[in-house]
């Protein structure tokens, strides 16, 4: 049997190297499923390893870590009674060829999380790389309640999702955004103080903010950049957690500040997190599911054959919100 696949044979830009084929529908393997794909999520990560942060892992490379479906199949070891669940799937594409820009995928049966009922297959599409990162960085240390958490870039799909998780663990939150637009989503995610860091003094408004207190931990999406802010607005034996850099992959560290302050840094890579942080992500998920409504911000959909368009929209980061692939059959 033949499925529709957007793919790659080698590194490069959008429009010269991703193209939509018909290939062999893959084989299921002992402890797998294959899952009969709907929609598909559209992340940095994917843009990153078709330019080739990662090396290819056969002859081609179907993009996409995230996405949704329905199970089809099984291979042995796997309980029959799976076949026609609704899931969520994670990391399909880290380290394998078979990622969810397809008709159909296989993965290991952990990555296919059960769907809630109550979620569409787009919402299951968007639960992966942004809200498991959002998760271990937000309660990668314990619980958070009572404290406050400052979360860089409020707007982004990793930071909507880090302020909505913390106000569920009982958080007060701030969040830095560039822009009126961006300051109502990140307020609407749950935010309680918005701070607009192109127009005003982060720093002194984080201690208006707190009364002089400053913040327990910082959720940050280009750590280099605001190291020696954050060295700056955290509390004594605060703790900066990283989850992205695009300014200063390699840079000095300001010692003397985050000595003094016995101020800890962090780095989460959602994909190589120990199989015990990421049940507790599962588990944690599960019950916000259930206990909440989360807020889905989706930007634009696309078709399977538009591939190359939700690529560069994602690139080029003028959007708020997710990009899915949209998966017809």
């Amino acid at each position: 049997m033949k499925m529709k696949a957007a793919l790659y044979y080698g590194f490069g830009e959008a429009k010269d190297v991703l193209k939509t084929e018909a290939i062999q529908v893959p084989e299921i393997g002992p402890g797998q499923v294959r899952v009969k794909l709907f929609a598909s999520g559209v992340n940095p990560s994917d843009y990153k390893m078709r330019r080739g942060s990662r090396p290819l892992m056969g002859e081609w490379q179907i993009p996409g870590s995230d996405g949704a479906g329905m199970i089809d199949g099984v291979g042995d070891g796997v309980p029959v009674s799976r076949i026609g669940e609704r899931v969520w799937i994670l990391n399909a594409a880290y380290l394998r060829p078979l990622g969810t820009s397809a008709q159909y995928t296989v993965v290991e049966n952990w990555m296919a999380q059960r769907l809630p009922d109550r979620l569409s297959y787009a919402e299951g599409a968007c639960l992966g790389i942004p809200v498991m990162t959002a998760h271990q960085c937000v309660f990668g240390d314990g619980p958070i309640r009572g404290k406050t958490i400052l979360v860089a870039g409020g707007a982004g799909v990793v930071g909507h999702y880090a302020i909505q998780l913390a106000k569920w663990g009982g958080a007060s939150v701030i969040s830095t955004i560039s822009s009126a637009e961006k300051a109502k989503s990140a307020l609407q995610a749950g935010a309680d103080a918005v701070i607009n860091y192109r127009q005003e003094d982060v720093e002194n408004r984080v201690k208006e903010i707190t009364n002089g207190e400053l913040v327990d931990r910082i959720i940050e999406v280009d750590f280099g950049a605001n190291l020696e802010l954050n060295s700056k607005i955290l509390k004594s034996g605060g703790v900066s957690v990283m989850y992205a850099y695009t300014t200063q992959p390699q840079l000095p560290l300001p010692i003397p500040t985050l000595m003094s302050k016995n101020i800890t840094l962090k780095f989460t890579l959602v994909y190589t997190i120990s199989d015990f942080d990421r049940q507790k992500i599962f588990d944690d998920m599960q019950k916000w599911l259930e206990e909440t409504r989360p807020i889905f911000q989706i930007a634009r959909e696309f078709k399977l054959d538009e591939v190359v368009k939700a690529h560069e929209l994602v690139e080029s980061g003028k959007k708020i919100g997710h990009v899915l692939l949209r998966i017809d059959h």
